[in-house]
């Protein structure tokens, strides 16, 4: 049997009070892309009846980065690096391992009872960066060595695309599904018996905190088809 995890790392822009003066000239990029994945939390909750057990976090990826490693040099923002050691690991500590574990030692504890677990992790993407148009309407990332994964995204985006053939949908697009992330490490820690997907909506989608209702349905519905 497969059981099913839903996240999202970039749901939310808050600062903790603790840090809140370090960010007193990025209040306008906390509202953007960079701040948070925008509309993203919105379309998790709508989508957390499809998992038995979901996870999500609402502070801002500038303070840390919860989907980068430890040693990714992008694991701070330009408003934290410069924090000195004690402070960077006292955000740690804080912020970033908590989340990293609690998602962990759910898996661990669900692939001792189940043969295969399914990850989804809900992100969002800004429509153009650095002068770029991104050309998807929905991206889905997954390691291509892996066949679960394959198996699982190929079906996924015929799905979607039964349901709505006017959506464009990319595999690995905007980004590489191997690029150094969450879901990469988790497939290091578990093997075969993890599979991660990480679903990327444009944020053209996105109407304030809000996820466009037909995408959502149409996610909601066509991820079902495939785990039916």
């Amino acid at each position: 049997m497969t059981s099913v995890l839903l996240t999202c790392e970039h749901g939310g822009n808050e600062i903790p009070v603790a840090y809140r003066s370090h960010f007193t000239k990025a209040k306008a990029t906390l509202s953007t892309h960079r701040g948070l994945d925008i509309g993203a939390l919105d379309l998790f909750h709508k989508m957390e009846a499809i998992a038995e057990t979901s996870y999500h976090s609402t502070t801002s990826r500038l303070l840390v980065e919860l989907n980068r490693s430890l040693y990714h040099p992008n694991l701070f923002s330009k408003w934290t690096k410069g924090l000195n050691q004690e402070e960077k690991n006292q955000i740690i500590a804080d912020h970033y391992l908590p989340y990293r574990y609690a998602v962990e030692s759910y898996i661990r504890d669900s692939l001792k009872k189940k043969d295969q677990l399914m990850h989804i992790s809900v992100h969002s993407f800004t429509p153009e960066l650095d002068g770029i148009v991104r050309n998807a309407d929905i991206g889905l990332l997954y390691d291509p060595q892996r066949a679960s994964e394959k198996r699982f995204a190929t079906a996924w985006a015929k799905a979607i695309r039964d349901h709505a053939p006017d959506l464009r949908v990319r595999m690995n697009y905007p980004y590489r599904g191997t690029a150094d992330g969450f879901t990469t490490y988790l497939r290091r820690k578990f093997k075969k018996n993890y599979s991660g997907i990480e679903l990327e909506v444009n944020q053209k989608w996105a109407a304030g905190s809000a996820m466009d209702k037909r995408i959502t349905e149409v996610l909601i519905e066509s991820v079902r088809t495939v785990l039916e």
